[in-house]
């Protein structure tokens, strides 16, 4: 047997994940709270106590580990304009596994400058112009960052012809510098995975130290990516498969939890409506984003934001005011349980409209247009609407009795723009194992793509909607 151990540190729980390579086959899994305020060896310790007692003594060949512990990777993204470069470098980030909290375009200000002083990111992507355009922005906003306060490091990755410049700009400032490609070399045409790589990349060499997780790597082998990224990668290869084994075809995933939720696609996204043309900023094959404002408990009062009481009240079935007193007790109470009928359909509620909202920002929307030839559509972003499968994880859909209610609530309450899907089977991901699987991809993917298949090819694996 070659036994591999996975790790998931997450902000919550420290979950294990025991893989016979031979077979392969999951041996067994265990979980403990995180312990990344003091010493994040101990919960690791407490985890592999508690995987001993469910395997028996196990021999590793490997231990690999992803984290997203004290909050993941915090990031700030500085770009030219909102609709091109500030969102390339959203999807570079959000395609290494990042967490982008606040992004900027234009010049910087020093009210900005303030800003980012006091959100201190692990951090900050700075680009803007294509190559041979524009380099008087990301050349200002260089100089402005330099003088920034703290340590964080700065990823140059704008107008090639300003990036010597600009690392010079920040060669002393206390930054480390960081350069890659332009995520927008051209017009239209993005760039992203080299500056994803790189932030993967500054992941491993600081913010391993950043969140104490060097305390750790006396019992790994090492730390390899942010948890998002394992997930990515897991999903990515479900999908496509290898050269040897198909995957199971265009994915989409759904990661509902506490604070965020997190909703990935495997498609190209081409449109499926004959009269539509495709506008604006390509969409990479494999795509995540990330609603910070969207959660169950930290951010219930974003989902009330998003949507509204009487929207909410009409799913559950509960009044207005009893809504709202349900979201406060959240916000409050970040471990509340719903305790009785009414406010498992507050929670119901709050769950199928986070879905909801967070789908139709990922997805694509159509605008009608007239053209000489008639009535036509313009599409930006990806048509999702002929995705039929998708793979659900996260504590709030994972252990509800209502899964199949909420999916199908989301789904249905879309505005028929949005190229969201319209129907689907769902896959629940109810061993956690999708960032074991993102790990072990880059290990032997043959063997995470077939445990893959084995475990949401089983009949408890899927709900319909």
């Amino acid at each position: 047997m070659r036994a591999i151990l996975l790790i998931d540190f997450g902000s919550t729980f420290t979950k294990l994940t025991a893989v016979d390579l031979d077979t392969p086959r999951v041996l067994g899994g265990a979980q403990a709270f995180t312990t990344a305020g003091s010493d994040i060896s101990i919960g690791l310790a407490k985890a592999l106590e508690r995987l001993d007692q469910s395997t028996g003594p196990l021999e590793f060949d490997a231990r690999l580990a992803c984290s997203s512990a004290a909050g993941g990777l915090n990031m700030v993204a500085s770009g030219l304009v909102p609709g091109l470069t500030s969102k390339a470098a959203r999807m570079a980030a959000f395609g290494a596994g990042a967490k982008v909290i606040k992004t900027y375009a234009y010049k910087l200000t020093e009210d900005d400058i303030l800003e980012i002083n006091r959100v201190q990111p692990d951090i900050l992507l700075l680009c803007g112009g294509i190559d041979g355009g524009n380099s008087e922005v990301i050349l200002h906003n260089a100089a402005r960052v330099a003088g920034a306060a703290g340590d964080f490091p700065v990823l140059v990755a704008g107008n090639r012809n300003a990036q010597e410049e600009c690392a010079a700009l920040l060669a002393d400032s206390g930054h480390p510098v960081y350069t890659a490609p332009n995520v927008m070399p051209e017009m239209n045409t993005l760039n992203i995975e080299p500056a994803a790589e790189v932030i993967r990349q500054i992941f491993l060499k600081r913010i391993i130290l950043a969140k104490g997780l060097n305390r750790a790597e006396r019992l790994l082998d090492g730390i390899m990516m942010p948890t998002p990224a394992a997930v990515l990668k897991a999903m990515r290869l479900l999908s496509q498969g290898t050269k040897k084994t198909a995957g199971l075809g265009d994915l989409i995933g759904v990661d509902l939890g506490g604070a965020t939720t997190d909703i990935y696609s495997i498609s190209r996204g081409e449109p499926s409506n004959p009269a539509a043309i495709l506008r604006g900023l390509p969409e990479p094959l494999a795509k995540r984003t990330v609603e910070g404002d969207l959660g169950m408990r930290y951010n219930a009062r974003g989902i009330l934001d998003a949507v509204g009481a009487e929207a909410l009240a009409g799913m559950s079935g509960l009044t207005e005011e009893e809504i709202l007193r349900y979201v406060v007790r959240c916000a409050e109470d970040p471990s509340l349980l719903p305790g009785n009928e009414r406010e498992t359909r507050a929670d119901l509620a709050l769950a199928a409209a986070a879905v909801a909202t967070a789908l139709a920002r990922h997805a694509g929307t159509l605008e009608r247009v007239y053209t000489p030839m008639g009535p036509m559509y313009e599409q930006r972003g990806k048509d999702l609407t002929q995705v039929k499968q998708v793979l659900v994880t996260g504590g709030a859909l994972v252990y509800s009795a209502l899964l199949e209610t909420i999916m199908g609530l989301a789904l249905s309450r879309q505005d028929t723009m949005t190229l969201t899907p319209r129907e689907a089977r769902l896959m629940v991901d109810r061993h956690y194992i999708l960032s074991a699987m993102g790990l072990l991809s880059d290990w032997e993917p043959e063997a995470a793509l077939n445990l893959m298949k084995d475990i949401f090819g089983r009949e408890e694996a899927y709900a319909a909607v």
